[in-house]
């Protein structure tokens, strides 16, 4: 296993680049660690050797993401999120305390959050729909990670029409969040699910207009048609 690991970080590596490791930097406020190896040619390694390890037992599968997370190498956590997206479909609820370890532990910067919380959490609860309160629990953590994730695990769903009382609620608990990477998680929460729900979602965000953060707001109704965006931004109505 560790062979694995270890033949994935060298290959990782002997892609570095240090123009596209300076560029990389510029996209975070915090401090990351990366070796600088583009997106495409993270994702072509990914593959390759998700291609090995697919058929791994479940423990073994995550022990080996544990081993690429440990690193705290954005790359090596983008290979995480990969095979997540494609390991969603096993996931049971019982594994539920291990995925938020590996959030409050492991992801440090927005791009680990949503690469694995988009597809792999989000697929999660769209099979498990009951355990979308797990999602709640994570609002209310002291953890910036997981509350950007209670609101980025929805993506997906959301884009499809669903959860959206879920949606609402978890906004509730997050709406005045100081956190700017906590507003913008869930005002791109609201904006996904505007598109198959505008009018709720514009309802929800006008009569919250007066306390939710501006931040949150914009984003919220980034797809929304001009007269709506009128609306809301217009501090006096």
């Amino acid at each position: 296993m560790s062979i694995t690991v270890d033949a994935i970080k060298k290959e990782l590596q002997a892609h570095a680049d240090e123009n596209t490791r300076r560029s990389a930097h510029r996209f975070f406020k915090e401090p990351i660690i990366c070796y600088g190896v583009k997106t495409s040619i993270v994702g072509n390694i990914a593959l390759k050797y998700w291609k090995e390890v697919k058929l791994l037992p479940k423990k073994e599968l995550f022990s080996l993401c544990e081993g690429l997370y440990r690193s705290g190498v954005c790359e090596e956590a983008y290979v995480v999120s990969f095979w997540g997206a494609r390991f969603a479909d096993r996931l049971e609820p019982s594994d539920i305390p291990m995925i938020r370890r590996w959030i409050e532990t492991y992801i440090t910067n927005w791009a680990t959050c949503d690469g694995f919380c988009n597809h792999t959490v989000g697929g999660f609860i769209e099979r498990y729909p009951e355990y979308v309160w797990e999602l709640k629990r994570w609002a209310k953590s002291k953890n910036r990670w997981l509350k950007r994730a209670s609101a980025v695990s929805l993506i997906v769903p959301a884009k499809k029409g669903k959860f959206l009382k879920d949606v609402f609620e978890i906004t509730d608990i997050l709406l005045n969040d100081p956190d700017d990477m906590v507003q913008k998680g869930y005002g791109w929460m609201l904006k996904v699910a505007s598109q198959a729900h505008e009018k709720e979602v514009f309802d929800y965000v006008f009569s919250h207009k007066k306390n939710m953060p501006r931040t949150a707001l914009r984003y919220a109704i980034e797809k929304m048609p001009q007269r709506l965006k009128i609306q809301a931004m217009r501090k006096n109505s």
